[in-house]
């Protein structure tokens, strides 16, 4: 009995370990999203690079989707208002405008509050059960979060202004905690994650391309070089393909609510990237930001 029971646990801990494994995965290279798109925010207009980087993302895919998305039109003619719903632009072209006009720390900041956006939208909206480790969770992170970005000077935040680059990121959280809520419920079970995400990838190339050939935003056109280039090649491959694959899996498995405390390590892995890229210097705050954003990742992720 004991050793049937202990297989039967580690059958149930295995996916979950895995979907960890995921959206640990997904939240790394996004953050990588967010560093270098500020890095190449003068030089890449914001729609110009959010229509590029999925672009590009659609042509790497296409020749490894196509056939499953024959096999399975049916499925998702069935689901095309859902699906066509779920497109990708919105998020990504958000975040590049408002990485225009703000700070690392207040977009940072700001992104932070998607957790906080899933679990009122799903305690309001869908009815999705919230339990008390999940806000517990929350505000441990958000707590590490918080510390992290103003550096262990809690008064920085004191001296955080809005401006109209806070207002974009604010809005493309509430769009992030929207999408994440329905991914679960609208995503057929049956549809593969590479013909979803094909799928929402056109959706979201045909809207955008059709704003920036048309010329309506008045962007600059994008003088190519080598960093330009670079860019639009890691945007395509790791936030774009690798990151939503890896974060619509996570979510299936354990729920929006939950994933959502995976976001919380996106200033973390900035930091790192930081140090790694930028020559800073690991700091005693940094390693605080850290604890307080583990602990709340495994008080929510902690089975009663």
């Amino acid at each position: 009995m004991n050793a049937r029971a202990a297989a039967a646990g580690e059958g149930r801990g295995e996916p979950r370990g895995f979907a960890c494994l995921l959206l640990v995965l997904a939240t790394l290279f996004w953050s990588g999203n967010f560093v270098l798109g500020q890095a190449m925010s003068t030089s890449i207009p914001p729609l110009t690079m959010s229509y590029w980087r999925w672009q590009v993302a659609l042509l790497l895919l296409l020749p490894f989707a196509l056939g499953g998305m024959r096999r399975e039109w049916g499925l998702i003619r069935a689901h095309l208002p859902r699906l066509a719903l779920l497109g990708v632009a919105l998020f990504n072209t958000c975040v590049y405008i408002g990485l225009q006009s703000t700070t690392a720390i207040n977009a940072l900041l700001i992104n932070s509050a998607i957790p906080v956006w899933i679990m009122l939208l799903a305690m309001s909206f869908i009815r999705e059960p919230v339990t008390g480790r999940n806000l517990a969770g929350v505000l441990f992170s958000l707590c590490g979060v918080v510390y992290l970005i103003v550096r262990g000077e809690l008064g920085l935040l004191l001296r955080l202004d809005p401006n109209t680059g806070d207002l974009w990121i604010l809005a493309a959280t509430l769009a992030w905690a929207v999408y994440s809520l329905l991914l679960r419920r609208w995503k057929p079970a049956a549809l593969s994650p590479i013909s979803f995400l094909t799928f929402t990838m056109l959706v979201g190339v045909a809207l955008l391309g059709a704003l920036h050939w048309s010329g309506v935003t008045g962007e600059a056109p994008i003088i190519w070089g080598r960093g330009e280039l670079i860019s639009i090649g890691y945007f395509a491959l790791f936030p774009s393909l690798v990151s939503f694959i890896c974060w619509n899996e996570g979510v299936a498995r354990v729920g929006a609510p939950t994933a959502g405390h995976f976001i919380h390590l996106m200033p973390l892995f900035g930091t790192l990237l930081s140090v790694l890229l930028l020559g800073e210097r690991v700091l005693p705050y940094h390693l605080v930001g850290a604890a307080l954003i583990g602990t709340g990742i495994l008080v929510s992720l902690k089975r009663s």
